[in-house]
């Protein structure tokens, strides 16, 4: 099959890899133009141009896809079977999803219809879902609204970062893409509506709909006053940007766990103990730790687990920070952590500190 490839971060590498390695005639690759990157601001291609570029593929980074019919001629004269696109990052006009015969088809990292946009690995992780997944989706002109053909679930790990869960949905996403091709091109071309029904898509429901929206940097500060779990959530969906101050200098917080005791078989063994101690019994409301006279201020150091990490209140049952980067600074862990922010029990973190 004759396939043109839309996708930029290194999520959609694995999906371009397994496409070229199933023996798929790729025509070429749409990819973002080259960013200036890191700390010496070089230009750089995207994770996907240069890996196609590995692959000896050609590459095309269209600055407006919508703004440029000189380059959608170019497009057509491909003559591609089908359009795949793995997190392209451009929205592909009318003129664009109807040139293949076999239709434009998108893998999405989300049980759809929840999720749809641009950061459903993200939100996942901060809205605390059980699991997620992918979804092999028919491109229309809403944003993510399409049919789903293939569609495949997996569990979230409680310690898991947007990272980890990242690289594990990439994969998925190549190898359900290897698996729908085929179903496509046996259904074969002719009218959109046709195509679909034979090959027994599934139109998306209303029910359970959520948006994924952007990002902006004050999703990234901690709030020390939501619940121990819900600060846990945001670290590891926002990995490795979500941050807190340590006397006037930004502290990254890379890994936690959330000390609550109904959790201790998905924590650590440390934490599991931490959990027992400093954990609100089972059935608590964990309002009622904010609501005491006597509670700690969010956001303040209770203990040093010696070679583990800080123990900070939140809202709700504490955090364990096991791994941070503070500003200037090498990540560190544990022990060598603990040394590095000098920190004792009552010192606070958050802007309120000084």
């Amino acid at each position: 099959m004759r396939v043109l490839f839309w996708g930029t971060p290194a999520y959609a590498v694995p999906s371009l890899e397994a496409l070229a390695a199933a023996g798929h005639d790729l025509v070429g690759v749409v990819s973002q133009p080259d960013r200036r990157r890191g700390r010496g601001k070089e230009l750089l291609p995207s994770p996907v141009k240069a890996r196609a570029l590995e692959l000896g593929l050609p590459v095309i980074t269209p600055q407006r896809i919508r703004r440029e019919p000189e380059l959608q001629a170019q497009l057509a004269a491909l003559g591609a079977d089908i359009s795949v696109v793995v997190a392209f990052g451009q929205i592909l006009p009318p003129e664009v999803l109807a040139q293949p015969p076999l239709g434009c088809w998108n893998g999405h990292g989300s049980l759809l219809p929840r999720w749809r946009g641009a950061g459903p690995i993200q939100w996942s992780l901060i809205e605390g879902d059980a699991e997620t997944g992918v979804g092999i989706m028919a491109m229309e002109e809403g944003l993510d609204t399409g049919p789903v053909l293939l569609e495949r679930a997996i569990p979230i790990g409680l310690l898991e970062n947007a990272q980890q869960l990242g690289a594990r949905l990439a994969q998925l996403t190549g190898e359900l893409l290897v698996e729908a091709l085929p179903l496509i091109a046996a259904a074969g071309p002719g009218p959109e509506a046709e195509r679909l029904a034979r090959l027994g898509v599934r139109p998306q429901p209303e029910q359970g709909l959520t948006y994924a929206r952007l990002l902006g940097k004050p999703d990234f500060q901690i709030d020390w006053s939501a619940s121990g779990l819900a600060v846990h959530r945001r670290v590891m969906g926002l990995y490795p940007g979500a941050h807190t101050s340590w006397h006037g200098q930004r502290l990254k917080l890379l890994a936690t766990e959330p000390l609550v005791r109904r959790l201790a078989d998905q924590l650590s063994p440390e934490a599991a103990a931490l959990a027992e101690r400093w954990g609100l019994p089972a059935g608590t409301p964990a309002a009622s730790t904010a609501a005491t006279p006597t509670a700690p201020e969010p956001g303040t150091v209770l203990a040093l687990a010696e070679g583990t990490g800080l123990v900070v209140a939140t809202g709700g049952c504490p955090v364990l920070i096991r791994e941070a980067q503070l500003e200037g600074r090498r990540p560190s862990a544990g022990q060598t952590l603990l040394q590095q922010l000098g920190a004792q029990p009552i010192a606070r973190l958050g802007p309120q500190d000084g």
